[in-house]
């Protein structure tokens, strides 16, 4: 910017100078000044417009490496949950392994203890219960270690051994409802729908009742069955007003009219 001021003193100088100097008439000079000046104006303009691209790109780059910086934070973030979730799975498939085994051996202690002598009695069918209690929540664990690795398959393949050998265990009710979600998430929503509805119509002081209706819901709007699905969500608005569930029901039945 100085020198394109200083260019515009010289001329500015020239054009003064006496004319028998035979430079330039009066005429040309001031004609010469004119165009310098807008040839000054434009390059001025220019230049400023130079600076506003380059801070803007700066902008741009400063923009871009902060979202580079926040984009390996969450890669990191999700490596370490990842390594976390295989860790699990390892757990279970672990525990899975040594589960049944586990449980003949108590079952056949069980078994052994129906001949224990009437003083001993009391003293091994406590161990038993204890131990039989342990065991299934340890299968528990093993269906919720699944269901927390996104492994699905192995949800339900696992909550079918789990209802077989503990039809009546107070944990039914939650592989019930993981076991909805399981089919849910590979598409199946009939079997999702037959899922929570073993949830609703077995255990209905379960906290897990007015959800598992939520999702029924979403299972019958997957369906195009939008009717059914209207109605649910009113009976869930209805029958649970003060529940989580009941304000989302409101919001997707919003969402269908």
């Amino acid at each position: 910017m100085q020198k394109l001021h200083l260019c515009l003193f010289a001329v500015l100088c020239i054009a003064t100078a006496p004319a028998s100097a035979g430079l330039f008439s009066d005429d040309e000079a001031r004609e010469q000044v004119q165009q310098l000046e807008v040839r000054i104006s434009q390059l001025e303009k220019e230049s400023i417009k130079q600076e506003e691209v380059n801070k803007q790109q700066t902008g741009s780059l400063l923009d871009l490496l902060t979202q580079i910086e926040s984009l390996n934070q969450e890669l990191r973030r999700l490596r370490g949950q990842n390594e976390e979730l295989e860790h699990n799975l390892q757990d279970a498939k672990n525990r899975q392994k040594d589960f049944y085994v586990d449980l003949d051996a108590r079952m056949r202690r069980f078994e052994g203890a129906e001949a224990t002598p009437a003083s001993g009695q009391k003293a091994a069918d406590k161990g038993i219960v204890e131990d039989i209690a342990a065991v299934e929540t340890s299968a528990y664990e093993v269906v919720y270690a699944y269901y927390k690795a996104a492994n699905y398959q192995k949800v339900l393949e696992s909550s079918k051994e789990f209802l077989n050998k503990f039809p009546d265990s107070s944990h039914a009710p939650n592989v019930h409802y993981l076991m909805g979600d399981a089919y849910f998430s590979q598409d199946d929503f009939k079997k999702s729908i037959a899922s929570y509805q073993q949830v609703v119509s077995k255990y209905e002081n379960s906290p897990n009742v007015p959800d598992a209706w939520l999702n029924i819901a979403a299972c019958q709007q997957q369906l195009k069955d939008l009717v059914s699905a209207r109605k649910t969500l009113k009976l869930v608005m209805t029958r649970y007003p003060d529940s989580k569930a009941a304000k989302k029901a409101k919001q997707r039945l919003s969402a269908l009219k």
